[in-house]
């Protein structure tokens, strides 16, 4: 009997799995493996949240294929080793995969397809993660879009992305080899004896494929009616919690899109899917573009004179900058593992602009800290607001702090949560502490420069500082107001 090997990499399901549909047609057993390969990924190995989740969810992953009959058999070490040996222990011809974007993972599918033919076998590689794959989508010209508005136009007349595939109701599974890994052996992160710093992350998520049909129906069946004005409102459930579930593809892009199209119409199921069609982009230009996690796509701006300051980086980190909705986003990440899309601009802004922090610092924290660290999306909206990628935000647009939590957070309901120093301050002083009298600091118990820290930079300083840098570049290099 024929054995196809299924290679699970960043599509963690069962359901619309394209790689899994082929293996299943290809006849015989099927063997599910996954792969821990840390030195192909180099510098972009998973950080330390991403390791978290990767855990629950290879927990809930390898009970989904038991219970459907198959093993999932877990290693760690270099793919292009590992799989073409296990291709050759099982007899198995064929590898069925999941096509990945990250130039790190480009370069380990080519290994693993030059050792696997070498050895007279095959890589089959299908889409799990995109809704098209960038290297089969351009424009008119037959090059890369490097601007989101004619990319997503074309993406939508491009037609529906097709029905999701069912989840199969039984795998005929390969027996594994001996001498598999563990969960524990694979070494992701809490390790047992450490402090637990992830302990707060399960009363936020359900990480694995049922936890992620689960937040896809909730949403579906309500908030996302509301999601045009609620996705900017941190201090209300308005924003669908699925970011990190599409990040380790235990729901495919394709499942929410058609989960959102027949939900809802009107605007927020049309703004939901533009969001959706901005993560499609990011994924576009990490492919045409695979130096979007370490170089500005304006290459003008490696010369931005940004004034690294470590004790400025730390407060931000840390969520003590004296801005408060800033400060809530960052405790907000540190216990949650997540943050507000709205809060991770206005924080970023602040990072890169008032405080003149590299982007990249920014970027490597939250690669470590969020549970949806997506290379593509993470580098793609780090050069955004840092004003550097293909289709940026001009850098002169400087995000006020104040005014965006006064803005978004009228009533500190997202700041009095994450920052509960300041839950007694009344709403006219939530955002601007630093102004309340001192009865009123006092009646709320606050001691600024104790209790919570007074601003790092003045906003109207900040800004000034930040136009100031961008004039320093070259006239052709800097934007234009």
């Amino acid at each position: 009997m024929t054995t196809q090997l299924l290679w699970f990499r960043h599509d963690l399901r069962l359901a619309d799995h394209a790689a899994l549909a082929a293996a299943l047609e290809g006849g015989g057993r099927v063997l599910p493996v996954f792969v821990l390969d840390d030195g192909a990924a180099g510098a972009q190995a998973y950080g330390g949240a991403s390791r978290w989740w990767l855990r629950q969810s290879l927990a809930s992953l390898a009970e989904s294929l038991a219970g459907r009959g198959a093993p999932l058999l877990l290693a760690k070490g270099r793919a292009e080793t590992i799989l073409p040996a296990l291709a050759a222990g099982l007899g198995a011809a064929t590898v069925h995969a999941g096509r990945a974007v990250e130039p790190w993972a480009r370069d380990q599918s080519r290994r693993v397809h030059e050792a696997l033919q070498d050895a007279g076998r095959a890589l089959r590689l299908h889409t799990t993660v995109v809704l098209r794959e960038p290297h089969g989508f351009g424009s008119g010209s037959g090059k890369p879009y490097a601007v989101y508005t004619p990319f997503a136009k074309a993406m939508l007349a491009a037609g529906e992305p097709g029905m999701p595939l069912p989840a199969p109701a039984a795998i005929p599974g390969a027996e594994p080899p001996a001498g598999g890994e563990t969960l524990d052996s694979l070494g992701l992160y809490p390790v047992a004896g450490e402090p637990d710093w992830a302990a707060g992350f399960p009363a936020h998520w359900q990480p694995g494929e049922a936890g992620a049909q689960a937040r896809l129906a909730r949403f579906a069946a309500g908030p996302i009616a509301r999601y045009d004005a609620a996705r900017n409102l941190p201090g209300v459930e308005g924003s669908s919690g699925l970011s990190p579930h599409l990040r380790w593809g235990e729901v495919s892009a394709r499942q929410v899109w058609n989960a959102a199209s027949q939900a809802a119409q009107g605007s927020g199921a049309e703004t939901f899917l533009k969001e959706i069609l901005w993560r499609e982009f990011s994924y576009h230009l990490l492919w045409h573009r695979p130096e979007l996690p370490e170089r500005c796509l304006r290459p003008a701006y490696e010369k931005f004179p940004w004034q690294p300051h470590a004790p400025l980086l730390a407060a931000w980190q840390q969520g003590r900058t004296g801005y408060p909705i800033v400060d809530a986003g960052m405790r907000q990440l540190w216990r949650s593992g997540w943050m507000h899309n709205r809060v991770r601009m206005v924080a970023a802004s602040l990072l890169v602009k008032h405080l003149l922090q590299p982007w990249r610092d920014g970027a490597a924290w939250f690669w470590d800290t969020l549970l949806d660290a997506d290379l593509a999306s993470n580098s793609a909206s780090w050069q955004w607001v840092a004003g550097c990628g293909t289709d940026a935000a001009p850098y002169f647009r400087v995000f006020n702090p104040v005014l965006q939590g006064e803005k978004f957070d009228p009533a500190g309901a997202y700041v009095r949560r994450w920052v509960p120093e300041l839950a007694r301050l009344p709403d006219a002083f939530i955002h601007r502490p630093w102004e309340a009298p001192a009865p009123v600091l006092a009646a709320a118990g606050l001691r600024l420069g104790h209790d919570y820290p007074r601003p790092v930079v003045d906003a109207a300083e900040g800004r000034a500082r930040a136009l100031a840098a961008l004039a320093a570049l070259r006239p052709d290099s800097a934007d234009a107001a």
